[in-house]
């Protein structure tokens, strides 16, 4: 969310479950809050779907905060349900992380098409999601991570973004790029959660989506950058990183690039 409110976003609405708006809300006054319906140990029930639907998003990010199995087979069963109805009625564009990407996995494993909204579609898996998304071990994706984005960017019609040292984004029509900002203190869990939230910002800004995807994760890593160089690598957190947002987007505004 705040990702997103640090990087041009007009308005960021987060549709959660009471106690994460209540927690949100006292933090980010700024967010606008969608109530959800709470459903299996603590998740969004997808009974909230007419809810989130008639909120007026342009783009729509699907995945953080949901939870999968990691909390149970009842919960990973409400996920999917979510992003199998949510993306596919959804009239703009939208970026895929964490869970939503398990979700979409499981579907793909089952044999399922992968779930695409009206505009375009942007992933953002880390080496153990892409994995998963396209069943082929880690350790083999990392012989050739470009080569595994654009094919799954081709097949399924979507910007891949394969995250790690040297960050793969890869476009459905062949552009693939590594981009060469951020550091090991990057490696932590929220950072992420920021960057999904950035690309979002952009591609709400009207940015097209590859170019949103690209250039969100140079100024993420160039933020990361700007954090290790005041704090070290070692003490930074995704915190520092949303901080140093505004200021990273700024210098490239004025310098025009």
């Amino acid at each position: 969310v705040e990702g997103a409110l640090r990087t041009g976003a007009g308005i960021v609405t987060l549709a959660s479950v009471e106690p994460v708006l209540a927690a949100v809300s006292a933090r980010l006054p700024e967010c606008c809050l969608c109530p959800c319906l709470a459903g299996a140990e603590g998740g969004i029930s997808p009974r909230s779907l007419p809810n989130i639907t008639r909120q007026k998003a342009t783009t729509l990010l699907l995945g953080p905060g949901l939870g999968y199995t990691a909390q149970s087979a009842a919960r990973a069963a409400e996920t999917r349900e979510l992003v199998e109805k949510l993306l596919p009625g959804f009239g703009g564009s939208a970026v895929l992380d964490a869970d939503g990407l398990n979700a979409a996995a499981s579907l793909l494993n089952a044999g399922r098409a992968l779930p695409h909204p009206a505009g375009e579609l942007i992933l953002t898996p880390h080496p153990g999601e892409m994995s998963r998304l396209t069943g082929r071990s880690a350790s083999v994706l990392a012989t050739d991570r470009e080569g595994a984005a654009c094919r799954f960017a081709r097949e399924w019609n979507a910007v891949v973004v394969l995250k790690g040292a040297g960050t793969v984004v890869a476009a459905p029509d062949g552009r693939c790029c590594v981009n060469t900002t951020g550091n090991p203190g990057m490696s932590k869990g929220g950072s992420g959660d920021v960057l999904a939230g950035l690309i979002l910002a952009l591609l709400g800004q009207g940015w097209e989506p590859e170019l949103a995807a690209r250039d969100g994760v140079y100024l993420h890593g160039e933020a990361g950058d700007r954090c290790a160089g005041s704090l070290g690598e070692y003490g930074m957190t995704p915190g520092d990183l949303v901080e140093r947002l505004p200021e990273t987007l700024e210098a490239h505004v004025r310098s025009g690039s």
